[in-house]
């Protein structure tokens, strides 16, 4: 009877919107204690965690992205990619997809880039000639197309929870870092040919390819070009473990917006490292939490009879992935991304192993649909950005996603079920 009023008590606070960490944290100790375990376990995790040596890597690009967020670096990066595309068919629209794309990724927070990018690209996409209502959607829904790319928070973030799950098949950053390249590519053509659509009857006139402000572009963007060649390149070569490339990311992103650029000054650094610090600690709190929480899960066997009655009611693997959809689409929704991959992924993963999903695979498939949910009607967490950001009514801003929202959905279908999209480098 006591377990079931502090049970009752905890779903209040959680109404009430007592923080998450204290209710994940508050359901593992009742859990301990319920099964007659010593408490130290969960004190034991959260050090756990800390011997881990990927998660060195999240405050690490955590940090580089909070610098490139308050330089100018948003400018800098719309330049170089209307330089580059400026040539293309509805150019601007392609511009503004691959531009937020870049900056989400490196940034890891869809709504910074709606706020960093958007006072951009809205104004240059009404004056290009754009329907303002295509335009709102637009930037809207480009701000979280960066999830699936390197180094994007939310794809570490994933490994590091698989890895301390210890499953027989478990993932590499490397792999992640690959699968997410092609479905990106996937969602930005998709919306690219929706746009030629939309402008069909009244195309958008391009521009000659200007090799004089190509070379002005690259110039001023010289010092952060090389940015992803530290990550990427660093990481495949075996030059640079994970957590060796977020330190050189961060150190070099530094050097350049302080003492080259001079965008950010000596006094305001320790500020940025502050905030950018304060979003980590919130994440690992939660997910030292989280996985304590895990741990008695599994003592529990809880994804066990999860699975078991999962598979009495669902025999179809692809039934239970559109199933799946379903609920990370609401889930994406009504919650942030890190505390729907540190609540749901331990559960889920064991589920998906045991219907024969890839683990590289079904975080493909849990970014994707959470990327879709920023943006669902009613509660996305990019509409309202969207909305205060550029003042417009919510159900404005309703309107203009919804197009592409669906387009969206069905590129979530073909990462779905066509895993060789995510899967293609590990054959």
């Amino acid at each position: 009877m006591m377990i079931v009023i502090i049970g009752l008590a905890l779903v209040a606070l959680a109404f009430f919107g007592a923080p998450l960490f204290s209710i994940i944290l508050a359901v593992a100790m009742l859990g301990f204690y319920s099964s007659d375990i010593e408490l130290s376990v969960i004190t034991i995790e959260l050090y756990r965690i800390t011997n881990t040596p990927l998660l060195l890597a999240l405050p690490l690009f955590t940090f580089a992205g909070y610098l490139l967020s308050e330089s100018n670096t948003s400018g800098r990066l719309v330049r170089l990619s209307t330089a580059l595309f400026g040539w293309l068919p509805n150019n601007l629209s392609f511009v503004t997809l691959t531009a937020c794309a870049l900056f989400t990724a490196f940034t890891g927070a869809t709504g910074v880039t709606i706020v960093a990018l958007g006072a951009l690209l809205l104004p240059a996409l009404k004056q290009a000639g754009y329907p303002e209502k295509f335009s709102l959607g637009l930037v809207t829904t480009s701000g979280s197309l960066g999830l699936l790319l390197p180094p994007s928070l939310p794809l570490i973030l994933y490994v590091v929870i698989v890895q301390q799950l210890s499953l027989e098949q478990s993932v590499t950053m490397e792999e992640v870092f690959v699968a997410g390249l092609l479905p990106t590519v996937l969602m930005i053509v998709l919306l690219a040919m929706w746009s030629l659509w939309v402008t069909r009857k009244d195309p958008i006139p391009r521009s000659a390819f200007n090799k004089k402000e190509f070379f002005a572009a690259v110039n001023e963007s010289k010092w952060e070009i090389p940015l992803p060649f530290f990550v990427l390149g660093g990481i495949y070569s075996g030059f640079f473990a994970v957590s060796e490339a977020a330190a050189v990311t961060a150190l070099y992103v530094i050097i350049i917006e302080v003492f080259i650029y001079k965008e950010i000054s000596l006094q305001q650094l320790p500020k940025v490292m502050h905030t950018s610090m304060i979003m980590v600690g919130g994440i690992l709190m939660i997910l030292g939490v989280a996985l304590a929480l895990t741990n008695y899960l599994i003592d529990a066997e809880v994804p066990t009879q999860l699975f078991e009655w999962i598979k009495s009611n669902i025999e179809s693997k692809y039934t239970f992935l559109i199933l799946l959809n379903l609920f990370l689409l609401i889930l994406g929704a009504i919650l942030d991304i890190f505390s729907a991959l540190v609540i749901m992924i331990p559960l889920i993963v064991p589920v998906a192993l045991g219907f024969g999903i890839h683990p590289v695979h079904l975080g493909i498939i849990f970014l994707a649909n959470m990327q879709v949910g920023f943006f669902t009607p009613p509660v996305g967490m990019n509409l309202f950005i969207a909305s205060y950001r550029f003042k417009k009514p919510i159900t404005e801003i309703y309107q203009a996603t919804i197009p592409f929202m669906l387009i969206l959905l069905f590129a979530v279908l073909v990462i779905t079920y066509w895993p060789g999209l995510s899967l293609w480098h590990l054959k």
